[in-house]
């Protein structure tokens, strides 16, 4: 294992016991985490996208604000959901974000998950081809989006502009030099691995994918990066790619630790259904003492498999106690597993 970082989907709520109980304290307290993270020696900060919800949506404001208070730490998204994207307006956004960070952006865009609403992106614009479904309109924009951020010239200029204009076609700009190998695709199957593995993109695997066989999820997972793998070799890629996969996972290390998670029932996969046409496995949580998860999770095949670790934290217990939750598995969990 080569990195470890969080994941944040960013909840807001004014229930009793909530700390984030607004939009501003989420992303503000999303700012401060990063900032806590980086100290701590972490490697990465990713934000979920989610519409039509008290969650974080638009990122790069966000990553943009972190970029400038941080100066090591990687920041991304774990994903941006591309049926509600304009790839020309976001390769724009991703530029400008991924400069101010000095190219530390590490952007993960996927097909999205069910939403709060029924055909949410409908609402931002989007509609697909009459022979196309939603997921087939998510992956044309990403294509798109890749090829804009190759950073060659395709509009043309106008004879008279407002100001000068640079020699032959104009392409995006701001464009940031990299960026196009640090996209990532969220995949919740094995072809849509495979498909990512043949465009360049990173792979990122979540604690959910289709259910596609009878393996426990690790082990389903861990296949799919595999395939992932042959398929990037097969396609001849120059460089080597980048997997993450995320896990909920909590050092039981204090009291406080024991009152949140030592109850915890988490500790089995689950069968359910993402939607009507979709059958998943949802991974199992990780609560246990420090000694205890290095066992477990040491037999995890997909953790082995990838060479990034996202630890979804529960953001709405505050900045204080997820740092904790971040520190306690940096100090006596990850040096065991092979960590740095």
């Amino acid at each position: 294992m080569k990195k470890i970082g969080f994941l944040s989907f960013g909840h807001w709520s004014p229930s009793q016991g909530s700390q984030t109980r607004s939009a501003s304290d989420a992303l503000l307290q999303s700012i401060d985490l990063a900032v806590a993270a980086e100290e701590l020696g972490a490697d990465g900060a990713f934000y979920r996208v989610h519409h039509f919800a008290r969650q974080l949506a638009s990122p790069f404001p966000l990553l943009g604000a972190i970029g400038a208070k941080t100066s090591r730490i990687e920041i991304g998204t774990a994903v941006i959901d591309m049926r509600y994207e304009n790839p020309h307006y976001m390769a724009e956004d991703a530029g400008a974000a991924d400069l101010i960070s000095g190219g530390r952006l590490q952007l993960g865009i996927s097909r999205g998950s069910p939403e709060q609403v029924i055909d949410g992106w409908r609402y931002f614009g989007y509609e697909p081809n009459d022979d196309e479904t939603d997921a087939d309109m998510a992956r044309e924009s990403a294509e798109v989006f890749l090829d804009l951020l190759c950073g060659e010239g395709f509009a043309k200029p106008n004879p008279r502009p407002m100001f000068q204009n640079t020699p032959g076609m104009l392409r995006i700009e701001p464009h940031s030099e990299g960026l196009r190998e640090r996209i990532w695709w969220g995949a919740g199957s094995n072809a849509t691995a495979v498909w990512a593995a043949k465009l360049g993109m990173n792979l990122q695997s979540s604690t959910l994918k289709d259910h596609e066989s009878d393996d426990p999820f690790h082990i389903q997972q861990a296949d799919q990066i595999r395939g992932y793998r042959a398929a990037w070799k097969e396609a001849g890629h120059a460089r080597e790619p980048r997997v993450s996969v995320s896990r909920s996972i909590f050092a039981l290390v204090n009291d406080m630790d024991r009152a949140y998670f030592g109850g915890s029932r988490q500790g089995e996969d689950q069968i359910g259904h993402i939607d009507e046409n979709t059958r998943s496995i949802f991974g199992r949580s990780y609560a246990a003492e420090p000694e205890v998860l290095v066992e477990e999770l040491a037999k995890d095949e997909a953790i082995a498999e990838a060479d990034t670790l996202m630890l979804t934290v529960p953001n709405q217990l505050g900045v204080d106690y997820n740092a904790h939750v971040i520190e306690a598995i940096l100090t006596h969990v990850a040096p065991a597993l092979g960590w740095r």
